[in-house]
């Protein structure tokens, strides 16, 4: 059974199509990387997943591990997201580590100490400097915010990553840096990704599968 079955998806936003008639399929430990003009749908495609879509008509089905998640947002952490400016994604007053950890304690009973320990495991894999837990998000590089992104969505090993253009905002070597912790991640922990990028070449380097999205008429 995959682990991610999309049927006959569509998507309106205030009467407007935003998709119509996505299908696919993402297998465990499978990276499918989505493509496509602007205003395709393929943010929209991964808030669907994610459970994030506000006033939006969903139709067709979406099935995570077996369940389906069409209409409600996935049960505990196994979903984790990287959004597009992983930076603007916290809060510029409270520390890094503090908002992670609080994340965390909402789906699980970790202490503190737990937590900064499995989380050095963690950046020691991304190339992240465990001093980054104290920093204030507004502090960190391009990168260091990515690599901090990428934390946040897999310290409770998520069997599912969904990953909005991590790299846009990023010069070539920062983004290839981020590619190769993205790639490491897969393969120690089996992770399944769904990544949404314009570039071809990350596209081609990435993808086991690639799905193609057009604009509604």
């Amino acid at each position: 059974m995959s682990l991610l079955t999309v049927e006959n998806l569509t998507v309106a936003i205030g009467g407007r199509k935003i998709l119509r008639g996505v299908n696919f399929t993402v297998e465990r430990g499978e990276i499918l990387v989505v493509v496509g003009e602007s205003g395709s749908g393929k943010s929209t495609l991964l808030k669907a997943i994610g459970g994030l879509l506000t006033g939006a008509t969903v139709g067709g089905k979406i099935f995570f591990d077996g369940r389906d998640i069409t209409h409600q947002k996935p049960a505990g952490s196994a979903i984790g997201m990287i959004f597009q400016n992983a930076a603007a994604s916290f809060c510029p007053v409270r520390t890094i580590g503090a908002q992670i950890f609080e994340a965390v304690r909402a789906h699980c009973d970790w202490d503190e100490k737990f937590f900064r320990a499995r989380a050095a495991e963690l950046m020691a894999k991304i190339n992240l400097d465990v001093a980054t837990l104290d920093e204030y998000p507004f502090r960190l590089s391009g990168g260091m915010a990515q690599r901090a992104g990428i934390l946040a969505a897999t310290i409770l090993q998520p069997k599912l990553l969904l990953a909005d253009e991590p790299t846009s905002a990023l010069d070539t070597l920062t983004a290839a840096g981020v590619v190769n912790e993205l790639l490491n991640l897969r393969l120690s922990q089996n992770l399944s990704i769904v990544l949404v990028t314009h570039d071809e070449h990350l596209a081609r380097r990435l993808a086991d599968k690639i799905l193609t999205l057009e604009k509604s008429a």
